[in-house]
């Protein structure tokens, strides 16, 4: 099997993509430490809950927790589809779309320059990109689709 220029890009835009994820639900699990500590942004949900209500001055102070709970299973889903290569352009257009809502709230919420400074928007354009990747090397995708391609081909033998 030859290896395609886009191959590593791919794979590690899924991995950089599937961290970032997955950094930001081990701070509102408390993993990288307690509320507070150095280099915590949160430290468990309670205090992700202001932070969400920020993003979305939009929605009524009782939808907050659900659209935090939402926004983290949506994160762990689309993280674990990315990194294994699992449904990766459905994976990548969706994190296209969550990251480029939150950079849309981190807009409204705070202003344009700290989505800007936190790369939420090139994120989003990565991930929207990835979606239009030929193929993704090192993936449960391209195992299903060799799979696929053999099976095929013995038919038609």
């Amino acid at each position: 099997m030859s290896m395609r220029n886009s191959d590593f890009e791919t794979a590690f835009l899924r991995a950089a993509l599937a961290a970032g994820f997955f950094s930001a639900v081990a701070d509102r699990f408390g993993f990288w430490g307690p509320p507070g500590s150095q280099h915590v942004a949160w430290g468990n949900m309670s205090h992700f809950f202001p932070y969400v209500a920020i993003l979305n001055p939009w929605f009524p102070a009782a939808l907050i927790p659900a659209i935090a709970w939402l926004a983290t299973f949506a994160e762990i889903a689309l993280g674990l589809f990315l990194l294994i290569g699992l449904q990766t352009r459905w994976a990548a257009r969706l994190s296209g779309l969550l990251l480029f809502a939150f950079a849309f709230g981190m807009t409204a919420g705070t202003n344009i320059k700290s989505a800007l400074d936190s790369s939420v928007f090139a994120a989003s354009a990565g991930a929207f990109l990835l979606a239009k990747a030929p193929g993704f090397a090192w993936s449960i995708d391209s195992v299903i689709q060799t799979r696929s391609y053999s099976e095929a081909n013995k038919r038609e033998t």
